[in-house]
């Protein structure tokens, strides 16, 4: 129990809890925005998922830089964390706007996608947004 706890208040353990607290409000406030345009608004599905991804990605980047991966030596470092965060993302939309054509290409209704997308690219962003986006520069 006593190595349950220590693990618990470890740092980098808290912390990849609140990157996916800000995993899932990306994953659940896109899927409903999705929803919403997809099925009440019948909106095609690439349409429906770039908004989304706005909505969703832009409440993640709030999540994970002031909370998440907060440090107080990012202060004044916002465009270079910024430009690093859409990078980033950048190519998670790359694979994840490919997994979720093919699922659908495939005649599979397009949630698949979200959550094998998802599934993909929650390991690979908790790493690139610890050791690079959000890790302070030095100042000269």
């Amino acid at each position: 129990m006593g190595y349950l706890r220590r693990l618990v208040k470890h740092r980098r353990v808290v912390q990849f809890f609140e990157f996916l607290v800000g995993g899932s409000v990306y994953f659940w406030v896109g899927l409903g925005v999705f929803s919403i345009l997809y099925h009440v608004f019948d909106q095609g599905w690439l349409f429906a998922k770039i908004c989304a991804d706005i909505i969703g990605l832009t409440l993640s980047f709030l999540i994970q830089r002031y909370w998440a991966f907060y440090d107080k030596r990012l202060a004044g470092q916002d465009l270079p964390v910024i430009i690093k965060f859409y990078f980033i993302n950048g190519i998670d939309f790359i694979f994840d706007y490919g997994i979720v054509a093919l699922v659908v290409s495939a005649g599979i209704t397009p949630y698949v996608g979200f959550v094998i997308s998802a599934a993909y690219t929650t390991v690979w962003d908790y790493f690139w947004y610890r050791f690079w986006v959000f890790k302070p520069t030095k100042r000269s």
